[in-house]
């Protein structure tokens, strides 16, 4: 099941987010392993991202790393991004993970795209991870660079989540050493 997150910080400037930290950060590190050793990444090339991603629920995963797309553990996402945001959502959640490397970045998007998806959940994995790393997670009041509102450090066992709309710019900044690794949750609106 998906670690306990605490210190919750929701904000809705530039738009509607949360920060937090899970409880036990140590308890990510087999997830950390096998992302960094087994995972069967394939490289994505977009106009504004290039990145090694795939999705969690489409290939064979060892017990430990299913607890985290397992049905208990997108429930209980479901709800708390229910219990946060006040929205209901439906039951399809995607699962993927994202790992960038040295020169990778993510431009400024909002992800946008009316009746798809409608809030994200990110859990950053990053071992001994760095500021002069790069790979800053960075929220924007419009689409360019001179509104950036926030700036998220993507630290070991940290969770980011956000409401998606035409408002919701962010970005990440530019990795200069190591691998960012990222575990991204999208959730759907309930239409019923």
């Amino acid at each position: 099941m998906f670690p306990e997150v605490h210190s919750v910080e929701y904000q809705t400037l530039p738009f509607d987010h949360f920060v937090a930290s899970v409880t036990n950060p140590d308890s990510c590190g087999a997830w950390l392993e096998w992302l960094e050793k087994d995972a069967p990444w394939e490289l994505t090339v977009t106009d504004f991202y290039e990145q090694y991603e795939f999705s969690l629920l489409h290939v064979r995963l060892p017990p430990v790393v299913g607890l985290l797309a397992c049905r208990e553990t997108l429930e209980s996402l479901r709800s708390r991004m229910f219990h946060h945001f006040g929205i209901l959502l439906s039951e399809r959640v995607d699962v993927t993970a994202h790992k960038l490397l040295t020169n990778q970045t993510i431009r400024i998007h909002n992800d946008y795209i009316p009746g798809a998806e409608s809030h994200r959940l990110l859990l950053q994995l990053n071992r001994e991870w760095h500021p002069q790393f790069g790979g800053l997670l960075m929220l924007f009041k419009g689409s360019s660079p001179e509104t950036i509102s926030k700036i998220v450090e993507p630290r070991h066992g940290s969770v980011q989540a956000f409401a998606i709309s035409p408002r919701s710019y962010h970005a990440v900044s530019t990795v200069h050493g190591g691998e960012r690794f990222t575990v991204v949750y999208s959730f759907y609106p309930d239409n019923r």
